[in-house]
């Protein structure tokens, strides 16, 4: 067999990989990762979390947090007054992808140097919501739903487009985990299982509204500025996303989900977007370099 197709194939597989860390990351160059398997961290790589946050699904899962986050109104208003979201998306999304990162598969120290960074900028996220009532980023309430949202929503993905099979045990597992960085961030008494998750999630429900701030937001991740190219495999991440929020949401936010399509139609698609994103990009940079650092001690 020629060769040309397999080198045909590589410059796609490359193509698409830059074009990914380009938007993701700010650069189309592969990270580099040097692991220290003896530098103190937080999460070792064979936690669950390594093993959610390592996974492709996790934009997915970003895409679904956003959209549950605008349905509290404090939370809201600190990212419709705060937030570069609107001029600098792209950047938010690189910045926010760098905290995920840093503080999962950091060294303790970065992991710590992360989380006080962000502090200091909740610290200036302050203000008064569109309905009078103030608001803090530092409150450890609001900080709960930001966290529960997460937490269940990069589950939620990991378990339906991960690569590999997740573990009820292991979920457990990982809900406990990310709950040490929540301790970190200021929240209280953080879910450490999947059921605990559901509950807190759930106690929200009453603090939850719509308002003319919400549809703008959800307008704006419906159809974010990004170039032809992106368009199509965004297009895709939200339709998993928005299928995948609990009923209660879909029906506040107004994002209809007709029966059968999404098992007919978005979950097929989302499955090949993911499955074509893990060809391109490989494992994740992280796992790869503790994976060559325990092979080679």
């Amino acid at each position: 067999m020629s060769s040309l197709p397999h080198d045909a194939l590589g410059e796609v597989r490359q193509r698409v990989a830059r074009t990914v860390r380009q938007t993701l990351a700010g650069s189309p160059d592969e990270p580099e990762y040097l692991y220290d398997p003896d530098a103190p961290r937080r999460f070792p790589p064979d936690s669950a979390i390594w093993e959610v946050h390592s996974d492709v699904s996790m934009l997915i899962g970003g895409v679904r947090a956003l959209l549950l986050q605008t349905l509290h109104p404090l939370a809201l208003a600190g990212v419709t007054q705060h937030s570069t979201y609107r001029t600098d998306p792209l950047g938010r999304l690189q910045r926010t992808g760098a905290f995920v990162a840093t503080t999962t598969f950091g060294t303790q120290t970065e992991a710590d140097e992360a989380i006080e960074m962000v502090r200091v900028v909740h610290s200036r996220v302050n203000g008064t919501a569109s309905d009078g009532r103030p608001y803090s980023a530092l409150d450890p309430h609001l900080l709960g739903w930001v966290h529960c949202t997460e937490a269940d929503s990069f589950l939620r993905a990991r378990l339906r487009y991960g690569a590999s099979p997740l573990s009820d045990a292991r979920a457990d597992q990982y809900v406990a985990e990310i709950g040490e960085i929540g301790t970190a961030m200021g929240v209280d008494s953080p879910p450490e299982t999947r059921s605990e998750l559901r509950a807190r999630l759930l106690a929200y429900r009453s603090e939850l509204a719509v308002s003319p701030d919400t549809r703008d937001t959800i307008r704006f991740l419906a159809f974010p500025p990004l170039n032809l190219a992106a368009r199509t495999s965004y297009g895709v991440l939200f339709a998993a996303a928005a299928s995948m929020l609990p009923g209660f949401a879909r029906q506040m936010l107004m994002i209809p989900v007709p029966p059968l399509t999404e098992p007919v139609a978005i979950r097929p698609a989302a499955t090949v977007l993911m499955r074509t994103l893990n060809w391109a990009l490989g494992d994740h940079p992280a796992v790869a370099a503790a994976r060559a650092a325990q092979t080679s001690a």
